[in-house]
Parts: structure tokens; sequence; C-alpha cells
């Protein structure tokens, strides 16, 4: 029991748990996103609804008023389209707004890091060459 505890409380799974509940409250604004904006766009040049986008492959298609297909085989390429959206919005935003702007401060702590170690080195270096002159005028 006391391995168990100590694994819940390590730092990494508290971090990964408060990811999960991030992305999926993420995932429901990407959603509302495009249901709400991509989706009349893309109806602006047909059906207002993604999903409604489908074609029919080996036969006509015959749906019954509660949306089945009795007959044909339909393909459901709007959900697909949609959820590529989804996908894709959610990638550029984690991009643009987390992994951009980490990059760039991780490079620019560890310029700020190497010009530490570079003066240090150079201090280093004068000490050495002090002790050196002192030791060699004795």
């Amino acid at each position: 029991m006391k391995g168990f505890k100590e694994f819940l409380l390590r730092g990494n799974v508290i971090d990964l748990a408060v990811a999960v509940v991030i992305g999926a409250a993420f995932t429901n604004i990407v959603n509302a996103f495009v249901k709400g904006i991509i989706d009349p766009l893309v109806g602006a040049f047909g059906s207002k609804d993604l999903a409604a986008y489908s074609s029919c492959i080996k036969g006509p298609c015959v749906v019954d008023p509660s949306g089945n297909v009795t007959s044909g085989i339909r393909i459901l390429w709007g959900s697909v389209l949609s959820a590529a959206l989804s996908f894709l919005i959610t990638a550029a935003v984690v991009y643009f707004l987390l992994i951009l702007p980490m990059n760039h401060f991780m490079a620019k702590r560890k310029t700020v890091e190497e010009e530490a170690l570079e003066a240090e080195a150079k201090e280093v270096e004068l000490l050495t060459q002090i002790r050196d002159a002192l030791t060699s005028s004795r």
C-alpha cells in the first residue's frame, strides 16, 4: 500500500491527471468551435452539418425515417472530415500556444546556462593563470 501511495503522489502522475482533465475540457471547446464556426462555413457551400456529407457505394442507398440505411453501403466521410478538422485545430493550438513558447523559453534558458558555464570556465582559467604566475615568481 505504501508503494502505491508513493506512486500516486509522485509529481508525474498528478501532472498527467491534470493534463487529461484539461485535455478533455479543451476537446469540448474545439468541438464547439468546429460545430459552431467551421461547420457553418463549410455549410455555406453545401450542408450545414459536416456529418451530413456521405457517399453511397454498392447501389443506391435507401435510408428509412429513423436514419438507418436499408439498402446500399453508405460512407460517412463528413464525420471523418469533422474529426480531422477537430484534430488539426487541437494540434495547432497545442503547438502554437504550448510547444512553441516552451521551446523558445527552453532555448533562452539554455543560452543563459551556457553563458554562465562559459563565464565560470573563464574565471577558472584566469585563477589558474594567477596561481601559475604566483608559483613561478617564487
